[in-house]
């Protein structure tokens, strides 16, 4: 008999209201260690109220949430992603007038004595160079980490963003709409890149194409008006009438 496995993130029906609104409604939902764990729905459906809420960008109104068995509801989120909860965002969160390399290096930064120190001088970060030249070519980048970041194409920005990320070595990693905007080429070498970099850690993400979610994810959840609507594989979502209804019905 199989031993169920303790999920690295819950949340206890958490429900996030604005003005009497409920943007997420007495939601329950459990990730799996080591898994990728989708978290689809129409727009509006609550996806990135849910990824605010697991990062602590926005505390919940009610009900709780839970990383690795703490109860982590209501701490700020500089602590959240210290504790290992590392997000990135639809939007690129990248220092545009640094080089790539040393975009990365400010990530490896943030964990050792020199994270007070911003600008801390060449030297002082000189042995952040390897492990970020390591991680750049984790995400394929290690010829580009000479170049401004504000210069590369939007493809490249993302796995940018994954690298800033993964520098945190996360044991979970919150990926918002990681292939929205790009191009065909640039979809497939993302979905290696999170296939890759996803071993020995938990992946969530928040995605609209739903190529990408069979691609990668064992486990979806779908979402509609702050609930959630069904969870399972690829297949017993997709075949889901409700699913069909909430993305070509009057779920948009």
């Amino acid at each position: 008999m199989a031993v169920a496995t303790a999920p690295i993130v819950a949340t206890e029906a958490i429900t996030k209201e604005y003005a009497g609104f409920r943007a997420i409604d007495q939601v329950s939902l459990a990730v799996a260690p080591h898994t990728i764990h989708a978290i689809i729905g129409p727009n509006g459906a609550g996806k990135t109220t849910m990824f605010n809420l697991l990062s602590g960008f926005t505390p919940p109104t009610s009900g709780k949430i839970f990383f690795q068995g703490e109860n982590i509801t209501g701490v700020p989120p500089a602590l959240v992603a210290r504790m290992g909860i590392v997000r990135s965002f639809q939007i690129n969160s990248i220092f545009p007038h640094l080089s790539v390399l040393d975009n990365v290096k400010v990530s490896l930064q943030s964990k050792t004595q020199l994270s007070q120190r911003f600008l801390a001088s060449p030297r002082a970060t000189r042995a952040l160079d390897e492990p970020a030249r390591k991680i750049l070519a984790d995400v394929g980048m290690e010829e580009l980490g000479g170049h401004l970041a504000a210069h590369l194409p939007y493809g490249r920005k993302r796995s940018l963003e994954l690298a800033i990320s993964l520098a945190q070595d996360p044991p979970l990693l919150l990926l918002d709409e990681p292939t929205a905007g790009m191009g065909t080429e640039d979809i497939h070498r993302t979905i290696e890149l999170i296939r890759r970099n996803a071993e020995g850690r938990t992946v969530v993400l928040v995605e609209h194409n739903l190529r990408v979610v069979a691609d990668l994810c064992s486990r979806i959840t779908v979402m509609q008006r702050g609930r959630i609507l069904v969870e399972g594989t690829y297949d017993e979502v997709r075949a889901d009438k409700r699913v069909v209804d909430a993305y070509l019905g009057g779920g948009h």
